[in-house]
């Protein structure tokens, strides 16, 4: 958290029957807590009512997003924080005024960690994508049950949808599961049509998709989830967010090893997938891993670890220089190896 003071320092705590708004100024520590039925316009009066600039910070939740929305205008800042975070609300008594007062505790000292939220033209990115996970999560739990059917009724797994099978009540199942896999494949098709409709209006997606191995629905997602480059002061900041590199534990100058970060799996995901891909072309990241492997010694598997950070490395300068990727033209390198 940055270091201005504020006028006020506002914790609530949402929930669909009542808010619980706890309430301290820079000059004093006195924590005021009032309890009351949840109303967005109330809370957004009281918020306006309040003279001086103002901080509000509100748990990370399924309504925070909502709130950020709805609240924004009436504070100077908002910080949706991370409630993994908060052990100090594992102590003791819990009621809402208490988690309130405590939430607030921790703004005033400064001892917030921050989850990104924005209302611009991202939340739409972001919810297609979210929607677009939950779907081919769904799709593969229903493509899973109908291999298992077929397995346990001395199929191989691969027939194709309308296959018959002995018993009257699996062949009424594994129609419904073909029926099933049909609407999934259809959505899934609706889903990546609107990918790449916005991959064509969508400068960001363009300079991800310029990157080796990553494609359309890729692209989408790191510009969903990043938003912006400027939330990471460096590419050290970046690789634990995706989960590329693990901390150091340290303590008495010795050290206990390390330990992974919390981090976005996602991402993870995206740059192991997309490296999996480079390497099958002719590219950068696939010249990278083949250096590490002949001239530096390196197992395969740490050189693949290697070429992740490399292309997350990448992916994040290309987001901040706002520029497509521009690799070496590798057929002008040859020729000019060659003539020298």
């Amino acid at each position: 958290m940055e270091n201005t003071i504020y006028d006020h320092y506002i914790a609530i705590d949402w929930s669909i029957e009542n808010m619980a708004i706890a309430r301290m100024t820079k000059k004093s520590n006195k924590i005021s807590v009032i309890d009351v039925p949840s109303n967005i316009e109330d809370l957004q009066a009281y918020l306006k009512n309040l003279k001086g600039n103002k901080i509000l910070t509100i748990e990370e939740t399924t309504t925070s997003q909502w709130l950020y929305a709805e609240l924004k205008e009436y504070v100077d800042r908002i910080l949706i924080c991370d409630p993994n975070r908060n052990k100090l609300l594992n102590e003791g008594p819990k009621t809402d005024k208490i988690d309130a007062s405590k939430l607030v505790q921790l703004l005033k000292a400064g001892l917030m960690k921050e989850v990104y939220h924005s209302t611009d033209k991202f939340l739409y990115l972001r919810r297609v994508v979210s929607g677009y996970e939950d779907l081919v999560k769904a799709g593969v739990r229903i493509k899973n049950q109908r291999y298992s059917l077929l397995r346990a009724c001395g199929k191989n797994g691969k027939e194709k949808a309308g296959s018959p099978i002995d018993s009257q009540g699996e062949q009424f199942v594994l129609d419904c599961l073909d029926r099933q896999i049909e609407a999934y494949e259809t959505e899934k098709e609706g889903y990546e049509r609107e990918f790449e409709r916005l991959a064509r209006k969508n400068s960001e997606i363009k300079h991800q998709k310029s990157l080796p191995g990553i494609g359309t629905i890729n692209a989408v997602k790191i510009v969903a989830r990043v938003v912006t480059p400027h939330r990471f002061p460096d590419k050290g900041h970046y690789l634990s967010y995706v989960g590329l590199i693990k901390l150091n534990k340290i303590s008495g100058g010795r050290s206990y090893g390390k330990r992974n970060p919390r981090y976005s799996r996602q991402l993870k995901n995206v740059y192991k997938s997309g490296v999996l891909a480079a390497l099958g072309g002719n590219n950068p990241i696939h010249d990278y891993y083949e250096h590490l492997i002949q001239e530096d010694g390196y197992p395969k598997f740490n050189a693949r670890q290697k070429a992740c950070r490399r292309l997350a490395t990448l992916s994040l300068g290309v987001f901040k220089s706002g520029k497509k990727y521009q690799p070496f033209r590798r057929n002008d390198i040859k020729s000019s190896t060659r003539s020298a």
